[in-house]
């Protein structure tokens, strides 16, 4: 980039800047580093993790024009996006490996560096950057839900895989320890059974997202958990209602490696995407090609023509993405054709 370029490049910055001012915001447990940047200067500063903090210092900012930028660290980010609820600034949640990848070779790192980082992203990519929506608290609740299942899910495994362990090591007296891990698996399924009956009882009171979560099960494959991410996942419709963006979210979506002429290897999935909505993606898709209808047929003719069985799976997922989305914008059950 020549003299000239830079020159404008800066301007235009210093344009902007005139108008907003970029907050960003480095979450931790307890506290926030701040870095507040305008056009004349970059000011850093830290408060404590709570929404009385947090209010009291978004306030100052009320007559202004503000871009708010952070990165998502779960439930930590809970106070600020609570808090951020009553202004109407522009809110940007950036995931970490964005950032992470943006940044280029870096050492050594810091709160206060961090959040540095997150200002200047977000004021040179707030353009492409999608605004926060702050979800209702009946999507949080069930948010918060099916991550304590699936906790108690992952806990579940661990003590089965530790009883069949023990199953081969002959010659240990271990009954007690044996008997302990079967009556916690017993409490651990009562709870997840617990936790499910709430899901469906909280959605029930809520007539909309009622009616988009039966009309989502009639998709083939589709069950209550898969039908209770994407509600949450999209809040409740309101976003990801490009089928194209939701499947490229779930990491289903193959991309090319090429190169001009070079074909650096077949198209392939990413790596990168929401490995538990695309592990229940799955596990519909290993459903649907048992259910006889167009998904099972076209699993099979695929198959038949030659097609590996996990690219035709992974196809079946992309299917089943379309058909959530075709069921929600035309508010019809999904009606499955081609019944052998």
């Amino acid at each position: 980039m020549n003299l000239i370029a830079l020159n404008q490049l800066k301007l235009l910055k210093i344009k902007f800047m005139e108008k907003k001012k970029v907050i960003g915001i480095d979450v931790s447990k307890k506290t926030l580093d701040i870095a507040i940047l305008d056009a004349e200067l970059c000011i850093q500063l830290q408060l404590s993790n709570t929404i009385t903090a947090i209010r009291k210092f978004l306030k100052q900012f009320i007559r202004q024009s503000v871009i708010v930028a952070m990165e998502n660290t779960g439930r930590y980010n809970w106070p600020l996006y609570e808090s951020l609820k009553a202004f109407s600034y522009d809110v940007y949640v950036i995931p970490p490996l964005h950032l992470k990848k943006s940044l280029g070779m870096t050492r050594g790192k810091n709160d206060q560096i961090d959040a540095l980082r997150i200002a200047n992203y977000a004021l040179k990519n707030h353009q492409d950057l999608i605004k926060w929506k702050a979800p209702s608290t009946l999507i949080e609740t069930l948010k918060v839900l099916l991550a304590e299942r699936m906790q108690r899910i992952k806990m579940r495994k661990q003590l089965l895989s530790n009883e069949h362990d023990y199953s081969i090591l002959k010659g240990l007296d271990l009954k007690r320890t044996q008997k302990l891990n079967s009556s916690l698996v017993k409490q651990l399924n009562a709870q997840i059974k617990g936790i499910e009956l709430e899901i469906q009882s909280l959605i029930k009171q809520d007539e909309n997202l009622k009616k988009q979560y039966d009309l989502i099960q009639t998709v083939p494959g589709v069950g209550p958990i898969l039908a209770c991410s994407v509600l949450i996942k999209t809040q409740g419709f309101t976003i990801l209602l490009d089928p194209r963006k939701l499947a490229c979210y779930c990491g289903i979506v193959p991309f090319q490696f090429r190169s001009g002429s070079s074909i650096k290897r077949k198209d392939r999935i990413s790596i990168f995407g929401d490995k538990p909505l695309k592990t229940l993606l799955h596990l519909a898709s290993m459903r649907a090609i048992q259910l006889n209808g167009e998904i099972k047929n076209y699993y099979l003719r695929k198959t038949k023509e030659g097609k590996s069985k996990m690219s035709v799976l992974n196809a079946v997922r992309n299917k089943i993405i379309h058909r959530i989305l075709a069921v929600i914008r035309n508010q019809r059950p999904y009606i499955n054709l081609e019944m052998s």
